[in-house]
């Protein structure tokens, strides 16, 4: 059996004519950037967050920048963020012209340790970027209470998790803004790259609108030193198909989560953990194991497709070697980095498919 690690066919073809529908009449308009669509894809999905604004931006890292701007963090200063976490998390730091602070993670749910936390802060500190790391939301009350107590501003990372809640709460809620990614291999993901700044306040929305669209408050009037980052109609009209299809997609993946919590019992392997307030939504279902690539291999020669994230911890990239963060500093996120191994799940997976991973786990 051929399983791949994430496969888009299931879902294009449930949607195929809504997705065909909703290309002929973008095309059908001739308006491609900042129409129609923009406009209802925003409302509607400020709407499912249960947020005043949504700001469509060209992609997942614009966002997080144009958030980290909008609240003038920039040069000097520090931004907390997990240790474990896609870069561009960090990267955005950095195009602010931030200084990333990085803290170590739960090893069990992946997420930064709020109990960390308050030790990394500093005269410097402006915020914290919690990332809700493969689809589970952090812990955010400690979070938001060490912000409240330390004056900070608080910008989720909210690229894996659309739809995930934590005491009832989605994600994206929490903070002074969140960024969201619409790559097409997200939960809600568009067929090119797309993002959204969200947050309640009004003020700074407008501000984060003037900056994706070259500083422009109103066309050839410009406010800002701004730039292009806009999320096109075609993407808008797609993300309005698939939204109100979230949901229920989320909830095929849990399912599939749960298969796997509950049949995978081989004591090589270490599943993974889910804080009790949260509901997460699978974006990755990251296992651990000492002997991580013959595990790899081994479902491999099964035809099972798995992915590693992320082989290389960010302070150990090339890219950040200016951090000066030596191996074995911040070694939690090292010993995830060789022994996370995800496996398949995704929206359309059989019960035949699932099971053929789980009895292949277990064989290892």
């Amino acid at each position: 059996m051929q399983i791949p690690f994430v496969s888009f066919l299931p879902m294009e073809k449930e949607l195929d004519q809504e997705l065909r529908n909703a290309f002929e009449r973008v095309y059908s308009r001739s308006w491609y950037i900042l129409g129609e669509e923009d406009k209802v894809f925003e409302q509607a999905f400020a709407s499912y967050l249960g947020v005043n604004n949504c700001v469509g931006v060209g992609n997942g890292l614009d966002a997080l920048v144009l958030a980290l701007r909008a609240l003038k963090i920039g040069p000097g200063d520090e931004v907390i963020v997990p240790s474990n976490t896609y870069i561009a998390s960090v990267l955005a730091i950095s195009y602010a012209g931030a200084i990333p602070v990085l803290v170590e993670p739960d090893i069990d749910t992946f997420n930064i340790n709020p109990h960390l936390i308050e030790s990394a802060v500093t005269g410097k500190t402006k915020a914290i970027m919690p990332v809700h790391l493969y689809g589970q939301a952090c812990d955010m009350d400690p979070i938001m209470n060490i912000a409240d107590k330390h004056g900070l501003f608080v910008i989720e990372d909210c690229a894996q998790a659309h739809g995930a809640t934590y005491k009832g709460k989605k994600v994206g809620t929490f903070g002074n803004a969140a960024g969201f990614s619409f790559y097409p291999g997200k939960n809600l993901g568009a067929l090119g790259d797309s993002g959204a700044v969200v947050t309640d306040n009004d003020e700074l929305a407008s501000e984060i609108r003037a900056l994706s669209n070259y500083g422009s408050d109103y066309k050839y009037h410009h406010i800002l030193k701004g730039v292009n980052s806009r999320m096109d109609e075609m993407q808008a009209a797609f993300l309005s198909v698939k939204l109100p299809h979230l949901d229920r997609m989320n909830h095929e993946r849990r399912r599939i989560a749960d298969m796997y919590s509950s049949k995978i019992n081989n004591p090589k392997v270490i599943l993974p953990a889910v804080n009790p307030e949260c509901v997460p939504v699978w974006h990755i279902y990251g296992v651990r194991c000492e002997d991580r690539d013959a595990l790899e291999n081994f479902l491999k020669e099964r035809g099972i497709g798995t992915n590693k994230h992320y082989p290389t911890p960010i302070h150990l990239q090339e890219a950040y070697k200016d951090l000066a963060i030596p191996e074995g500093a911040l070694p939690i996120a090292e010993k995830i980095s060789k022994t996370e191994l995800s496996l398949p799940i995704y929206y359309g997976m059989t019960d035949e498919e699932i099971q053929y991973v789980i009895d292949s786990v277990n064989e290892f």
